[in-house]
């Protein structure tokens, strides 16, 4: 048996350094000090950490502390400190020119990318190598994994993979030093830390640094999208990267707020990620977070850096050996409680639910289903065993030589502190295994003795401590003719507690944790030649056998890696859980559009437009579109995919083909135009909103109307901003919101303000009615989200759009053809009142406005009825205008009113056959049901009679 060499022979190699280094200085017991002492008073207030350490160690003890290295001894020249910032010079160390360990390779210069301009994330530089994998917002990224593996045991800046939920929390260098977290919950003391305290000489001995690995527990996740689809995103197989990580250790911190440990089991963790369902949280067991084997953290150096904004600046939690998710970024509070965290993303993110609950059954919000997500058997918190193939590299050649020979070389890594004992390699899709060499660079950090790094200990020997916190390279030689004569390379790792990586995957909704055998296919190309195939490709790149063998029919859980057996029938792994595509192309099309032709098609009566790289016309739908001809015009020479997907209905898209006039060169794809968030702008703009363009306001407050019924206020760019929104229209309101299961989703909705459109009033109020899951019953994506948000959060709108407009007493347009109108009729239901009640107070507010206006409104139980005393108001001050009328088909005993639905009968009664003359218009806004029997009842075969042009639908 071949046994693993500490040397670091990996992808890159170290130069070695000879300087050594001063063991600790031990206690009068022997024992190294321990900064987990729970016996120690509880501290406080700062002053008493100074006391303390100025008592806890004698003037001897200090005289023979540990040398630092020469590089951390050296001062930076006058020259480089004029160029940083107070913060910056804060945390600055200068970077070590040599060790016998692994350093940080320099990053390279990172600038803001053109993809990032138009969204919250304007302000922060990114590497353009990083591939996204949630499209250009929220940035979510891994690096190409040749790349990544080829930089070595620490991951630079750049190729550093990326998880975020949502914005990224801007914080500029003159606030980082005061950024301030709290501590508290079960404790005796608690106590609020800025990071300037950290930094300051009274904790200075406890500071440590040491090498991670952070791996997301999406990591692989495509391999289970492409078995079946998942909840999540598709990691590719490098949703990993490793850092020297500096900070204070947790343990430490908790014990200077007293905690209780009798009663605390749970440490929860806050971040400053504003979400639409709250802030980012989690939590980890108390036990683990006092224990130094598991070397938790609070850092603000990444590499000897301060940390980037995607990585949680100023200040982060980071836990080694557990999944990304638990490493909570921009940290703002930790709470010592006796029960797991409650925060949505801890219940409803990083999860392996038993494989047969399927991911409309997760989502379905049932107590019974709500009961699994909280169950905390299924919460992930360590890793599992895994491992990968880098060389040979997906589609790499190979030529066959008779004598000749190939390393293959991957990676792995093991959780909770394990480490990975052994790697094994076959050809023969395992029947029998060969042993592989593996590297443990992390070693080489055990043989300093109290060396400090970046201002810390590297505290990895000094305790003893022997947990392997970091992935380790694994390689073998092989012969060619030995690959030539295989149909594949499949491997897989052991850890120290012979927990060894599964043949076959366990699917589970997430689609985390995903760790089979990593299985290379080898292609035979001519005589001469061998072609390697990976499993997958990240995101929605194409490439990989598991996606050749899925449309090729193959059933990838059939045990055999989708390779048919003898009498099995091709019936793709599909049909189990379909996915309906609809085709939005005309496959005759093949017409090439230039950039600049597609400009040229900014107009209202021309109007091109950009959907998923393929480019349509919509001049021939601009009288017919539902929302009106604004709805295609502000669109014109825009990339709408992201908007037209979270709108349309299947119906919508089977009418694509028609329109499709031919297809975007991909390398004009990140120049062209899209409807998102311009950068901010202090020039206040005369009218809120804009057509083509979302702007952010702010959520003010959530007033409660009802049970399900609130009213939310946004304030607008300033105070005596006007929103900018004609009588009759609409506007789009755009959030990102997270399902249960973490997956982002964009949510856009058409909604109708409450709030006058034209005064200068600077707020936005929107009237919501929020549907909630039920038994029968996922709720409402839009509203719910709505409702999760915390106050302050940024919520963005866009418009007017609508094809209806009020222009003036007694005349309106409709598709901008005008209308002259002596009655409205207003029929509505729920929350379908606010294009209604806007409609109704224009006309009302203007004692010379002869328009008279009936109101129709149906509702479940008279709690349903919204704006009911606006309503009754403007009917009593208006008798011989306007006339309401409430309807309500499951009233109490004591409703006075009519009873019963909106239904044919009701209005043959009530509104009877149209007006002869034309000047009655019927306008429309309420749920699915009502509009389709309204449309039945008027306009249909043997129905009222009325033409479809005077029944206006909102």
């Amino acid at each position: 048996m071949e046994v693993a060499s500490p040397a670091y022979n990996g992808p890159q190699g170290l130069t070695k350094s000879p300087f050594s280094f001063q063991p600790q200085k031990p206690t009068d017991d022997g024992i190294p000090r321990s900064f987990y002492d729970l016996e120690k008073p509880a501290i406080t207030n700062l002053d008493d950490i100074d006391s303390q350490s100025s008592t806890s160690q004698s003037s001897s003890d200090q005289d023979q502390l540990p040398p630092s290295p020469p590089s951390e001894q050296s001062s930076s020249p006058p020259s480089e400190d004029d160029n940083l910032s107070p913060f910056e010079k804060a945390l600055h160390h200068p970077q070590p020119t040599s060790a016998p360990y692994p350093l940080p390779p320099s990053p390279d210069p990172i600038s803001i990318l053109p993809l990032d301009l138009k969204t919250p994330d304007n302000f922060v530089p990114r590497d353009p190598a990083l591939i996204r994998l949630t499209g250009v917002h929220p940035f979510n990224v891994e690096a190409p994994l040749t790349p990544l593996f080829n930089q070595g045991f620490l991951t630079t800046l750049n190729l550093h993979y990326v998880r975020n939920h949502g914005p990224v929390p801007q914080v500029h260098d003159s606030e980082a030093l005061s950024w301030s977290f709290t501590i508290d919950g079960l404790c005796s003391s608690p106590v609020t830390l800025t990071l300037s305290d950290l930094l300051s000489p009274r904790f200075e001995d406890e500071v440590v640094s040491y090498p991670i690995t952070l791996v997301c527990a999406g990591n692989r996740r495509k391999e289970q999208n492409l078995v079946r689809k998942s909840k999540g995103f598709s990691w590719g197989a490098a949703g990993l990267s490793t850092s020297m990580w500096t900070g204070l250790p947790l343990g430490y911190l908790l014990s200077l707020a007293g905690i209780d440990t009798r009663k605390g089991k749970y440490v929860h963790f806050e971040g400053a990620d504003q979400l639409p369902n709250g802030y980012y949280g989690t939590s980890v067991k108390l036990s683990h977070a006092m224990d130094p084997e598991r070397g938790m953290m609070v850092s603000w150096l990444m590499n000897g850096l301060p940390l980037h904004p995607d990585h949680g600046k100023p200040l982060r939690v980071v836990i080694p050996g557990m999944i990304g998710g638990r490493s909570v970024k921009w940290l703002k509070r930790i709470v010592v409680s006796d029960k797991p965290s409650e925060n949505w993303y801890h219940i409803y993110d990083n999860r392996v639910l038993p494989t047969m609950i399927s991911p409309e059954e997760s989502g379905n919000g049932t107590e019974e289903m709500v009961k699994v997500w909280k169950d905390e058997r299924y919460a992930i918190y360590d890793l599992n065993t895994n491992s990968a193939v880098v060389y040979p590299e997906h589609e790499q050649q190979l030529s066959i030589t008779p004598e000749g020979a190939f390393t293959i070389k991957g990676y792995a890594y093991a959780g909770g502190g394990k480490r990975v004992t052994r790697m094994e390699i076959s050809l023969d899709q395992g029947k029998t295994w060969r042993l592989g060499h593996i590297n443990y660079p992390e070693d080489l950090y055990r043989t300093q003795t109290e060396s400090r790094i970046y201002g810390g200990r590297l505290d990895l020997s000094s305790n003893g401590r022997d947990a392997s916190f970091c992935w380790c390279f694994w390689e073998l030689e092989l012969s060619i003719s030995d690959l030539a004569t295989a149909k594949d390379i499949v491997v897989r790792a052991m850890d120290e507690a012979m927990m060894v990586q599964p043949r076959d995957m366990y699917w589970s909704v997430l689609g985390m944790m995903n760790n089979p055998w990593f299985r290379v296919v080898i292609h035979r190309e001519g005589n001469n030649t061998l072609r390697f195939e990976h499993p997958t490709q990240p995101a929605l790149q194409p490439g990989g056998w598991m996606e050749r063998v899925k449309k090729a029919g193959g059933d990838l859980a059939n045990g055999f890696w989708g390779e048919r057996q003898s009498g099995e029938e091709s019936t793709p792994v599909s049909s189990k859980d379909p996915e309906k595509e609809i085709s939005m192309t005309n496959p005759n099309i093949s017409r090439q559009i230039t950039l600049e032709e597609l400009r040229q098609h900014d107009t209202e009566t021309s109007p091109w437009f950009v959907l998923n790289g393929q480019v349509y016309d919509g001049t021939p739908f601009l009288e017919s579109h539902p929302g009106g001809a604004a709805s295609i015009i502000n669109a014109a020479a825009q990339d709408i995919t992201d908007e037209f997907l979270a709108i349309h209905s299947s119906n919508a898209k089977a009418l694509m083909p028609t329109y499709h006039i031919g297809t975007l060169p991909p390398t004009s794809l990140p120049l062209l135009s899209s409807p998102t968030s311009p950068s901010s702008s202090s020039t206040p703009r005369p009218v809120f909103l804009h057509p083509k363009t979302f702007h952010p306001a702010t959520l003010l407050s959530k007033t409660r109307i009802s049970s399900d019924t609130k009213i939310f206020s946004f304030s607008l760019q300033h105070p005596l901003q006007p929103l900018g929104l004609p009588v009759g229209q609409h506007l789009l309101v755009r959030l990102s919101s997270t399902s249960p299961g973490g997956v982002k989703q964009t949510i856009i909705r058409a909604y109708t303000p409450i709030s006058s459109g034209s005064l200068p009033t600077g707020q936005l109020d929107l009237l919501v009615k929020i549907y909630y899951s039920s038994q029968t019953s996922t709720g409402g994506k839009m509203t719910q989200a709505l409702d999760a948000l915390p106050l302050q959060s940024k919520v963005e709108f866009k418009g007017p759009v609508g094809k209806f407009l009020y222009l003036s007493p007694g005349l309106c347009s409709i598709n901008n053809h005008t209308r002259q109108v002596s009655k409205f009729i207003m029929i509505c239901a729920g929350s379908g009142i606010t294009p209604i009640f806007q409609v109704l107070r224009s006309v009302l507010d203007n004692p010379s406005d002869p328009t008279k206006c009936l109101v129709l409104d149906g509702n479940r139980v008279e709690e349903d009825i919204l704006c009911r005393e606006a309503l009754d108001k403007m009917a009593a001050n208006n008798k011989d205008r306007c006339e309401v009328v409430y309807s309500l088909s499951r009233p109490q005993a004591s409703w006075q009113g009519r009873k019963g639905r909106m239904d044919r009968h009701f209005f043959e009664e009530i509104v009877g056959g149209p007006d002869p003359n034309r000047k009655t218009l019927v306008l429309v806004c309420g749920p699915e049901g009502l509009e389709k029997g309204i449309r039945e009842t008027f306009t249909g075969k043997g129905g009222l009679g009325w033409e479809e042009g005077d029944v206006i639908f909102f």
